[in-house]
């Protein structure tokens, strides 16, 4: 699930075995998934066959893309989208549940039924920009969380012409799912990244694990080559949501990919990217695509009276310059100048 690249890498650090002849038990494995790239590092002390663990997560995820994946025509996201007959699955389920539950949370600043404008904007498979003044209050019409929902294991919307996007919750929910194939094995210390959204537990070594948020420029598209923070995080998640890596320009004008539910349009503020932490993955990755949308001033509050999220906020003055706002209960996280 590609169209939704995001800003945080995490920094894999050489763990030395404690005895020089004892068989280090750190193991990691990268790979290409989904449109973009995963990396699994975890403590083997049960001694589990890397193999099969990779083989495992690789099906995992695959069949995650076969329900979520709008860029794969045999989803059943994307049968939904063509109003076919199909029975929806468990990830289906659980992510559109999700899905609502963040909606209702953010006053719909989050919203799975935004795809008619995604895709009108020029975003997504299609890729073609067809949206007009004229068009903008028919394809509100098609946007709500309360004009879509799960009958019997199947998809009811009050109007066919409504598209589901999952793209913005799909892939952190993804690392969830992952995880919860650590936890089933008895792994203690593990980190689930894919496509920059990371979920860990325990910890590597004995250390924290460390996770770094890159500096939101435009075409930065090298992640980890010039971060603006790094912080230490176990049996935490956390998504960044940005403008500057997805976007284009048009006659001078900039467009993101974050499409306002509300107004049909772009999110056009200072708030340069959103990091979340929370307990799971898509959870957090949901908050910091609506805090994009929200804008810096009504982000802000929002956390403020959603303390159970942690927020680093990285926004644009009135001069252009950088400037970041950091949650009281973010500030734990955040290592020492020192430590980058």
């Amino acid at each position: 699930m590609n169209n939704k690249l995001l800003s945080i890498v995490f920094l894999l650090l050489t763990i030395l075995p404690s005895c020089i002849n004892k068989k280090p038990v750190i193991e990691n494995f990268t790979g290409f998934i989904q449109g973009t790239t995963y990396s699994i590092v975890f403590d083997n002390k049960k001694d589990l066959n890397p193999v099969e663990i990779k083989t495992d997560v690789e099906k995992i995820l695959h069949d995650f893309d076969l329900s979520m994946s709008i860029y794969l025509d045999s989803s059943i996201i994307s049968k939904v989208n063509r109003n076919e007959e199909v029975v929806v699955d468990s990830y289906f389920t659980e992510v559109f549940n999700e899905s609502a539950i963040i909606s209702e949370m953010t006053g719909g600043a989050f919203d799975i039924t935004v795809g008619p404008l995604v895709k009108a904007w020029g975003f997504g498979p299609d890729s073609q920009k067809s949206f007009t003044e004229e068009k903008r209050d028919s394809l509100l019409k098609l946007v709500g969380m309360n004009k879509v929902s799960i009958v019997n294991e199947h998809v009811i919307k009050s109007d066919p012409n409504m598209y589901l996007d999952a793209n913005a919750i799909a892939q952190g929910y993804s690392v969830d799912v992952v995880s919860r194939y650590f936890d089933k094995r008895g792994v203690e210390n593990y980190l689930v990244e894919i496509g920059g959204e990371v979920r860990a537990k325990g910890t590597k070594g004995g250390d924290l694990w460390k996770i770094g948020i890159d500096r939101p420029e435009d075409f930065n598209m090298s992640p980890g080559q010039n971060l603006e923070a790094i912080i230490k995080i176990s049996d935490k998640a956390i998504a960044t949501s940005g403008n500057y890596r997805k976007f284009y320009v048009e006659n001078g004008v900039k467009y993101s990919h974050e499409i306002n539910p509300k107004t049909g349009y772009p999110a056009k503020n200072t708030l340069l990217s959103a990091s979340i932490i929370a307990d799971e993955c898509g959870m957090a990755d949901g908050i910091a695509t609506a805090c994009m949308v929200m804008g810096t001033d009504d982000a802000i509050e929002f956390i403020k009276t959603h303390p159970q999220f942690s927020a680093y906020f990285i926004f644009s003055d009135e001069n252009g310059n950088f400037k970041t706002w950091t949650s009281e209960t973010f500030k734990k996280f955040v290592s020492e100048a020192g430590d980058k």
